[in-house]
């Protein structure tokens, strides 16, 4: 049986030619008839289980609805940029009316750190796409209402550059870029310090937003 499924494409290749040699009477012989039927039964019987088994394999592993959330997803998403106290409001409306979280991201051109993490926060944005959306605001180029409004002002006001201490000696997170808040509620709910390595940073961004979805 394993030698006749190997080969049923040549075995019934030879028995259809066969019937249609010149010296057949035109009508297959019911010997031929027979193994042909039989040998369709065996290439159809092979492709249904072969149609099955990638059917379930599909299914186990993905499953269907995962399969094409998965196919469908982006590598990355680029952070949507904030410029001003008015788009800032609008973002925490559209997400308290989505029930959602937001993610923002208060960087600094001067900042290298800030510049190496942005595409790794942007890829993990894909990973939340349909469920939380990532923003970013240079402190540089915006009011400083809104600067202030996300606790960050006093890294400006001092001029102190990342990771550098205040007059009294303590540090201070206002004085550290970047800061990758989590607000939801039109509230501020947790916040991270990325001075550190950036799969660190993305590690705890994703515990964080896991907490509030």
């Amino acid at each position: 049986m394993a030698v006749l499924t190997a080969n049923s494409h040549l075995i019934y290749r030879d028995l259809y030619h066969r019937d249609q040699s010149p010296g057949n009477s035109g009508y297959p012989s019911s010997s031929s008839s027979f193994g042909l039927l039989s040998l369709r039964r065996l290439v159809n019987s092979r492709g249904e289980r072969k149609k099955r088994r990638r059917n379930r394999w599909t299914t186990e592993v993905w499953g269907p609805q995962s399969f094409w959330a998965e196919a469908s997803r982006p590598d990355s998403i680029e952070m949507e940029p904030i410029a001003g106290m008015d788009e800032f409001d609008r973002a925490l409306q559209q997400a308290k009316e989505a029930a959602q979280p937001i993610v923002v991201d208060w960087m600094a051109a001067w900042c290298r750190k800030c510049i190496y993490l942005s595409p790794k926060l942007e890829k993990l944005a894909s990973d939340y796409h349909d469920r939380v959306k990532f923003y970013c605001v240079d402190v540089n180029n915006v009011p400083q209402a809104l600067v202030k409004r996300g606790n960050i002002s006093s890294a400006l006001n001092s001029n102190l550059l990342p990771g550098s201490r205040s007059q009294s000696g303590h540090p201070s997170s206002g004085h550290k870029m970047p800061t990758i808040q989590l607000w939801k509620d039109e509230e501020m709910k947790e916040e991270i310090i990325g001075g550190h390595k950036a799969w660190l940073v993305v590690d705890e961004v994703r515990q964080m937003i896991e907490k509030h979805i």
